[in-house]
């Protein structure tokens, strides 16, 4: 189990429900080590700014978490944390490794425009 205050995917069939009842969705892929705590801590803090974003964690080593490790999107990533961005349930984005709040903000901003149509 991962240690963040984040909402914790714990099965393949439990991330297939939230990918699929929710429009937009933000999965951090990982373990407690340096490059992945960072991301948590930003997904953490963005969570009440971005109301129309699911935010969740999947441990790395969960067996269940190869619906993210086998993903083509990520088949070349060399580090974790996998950040993979759902939009109507098909990956919008893809990232690896550390990240910082504006890259973040940047792809959440890009990837799930809360602009509603006029």
């Amino acid at each position: 189990m991962l240690y963040t205050n984040l909402k914790h995917i714990e099965s393949a069939a439990e991330h297939a429900k939230i990918i699929s009842e929710n429009e937009n969705v933000m999965v951090i892929c990982g373990r407690m080590g340096p490059m992945c705590i960072p991301v948590y801590g930003i997904a953490e803090e963005l969570e009440d700014e971005y109301k129309h974003v699911k935010f969740y964690d999947m441990e790395f080593d969960n067996p269940h978490s190869s619906v993210i490790r086998d993903l083509d999107e990520v088949k070349n990533f060399m580090g974790i944390p996998f950040t993979i961005y759902y939009k109507n349930g098909k990956v919008a984005k893809a990232t690896s490794s550390i990240q910082t709040k504006a890259q973040v903000k940047a792809i959440l901003d890009k990837e799930f425009s809360a602009q509603v149509n006029a």
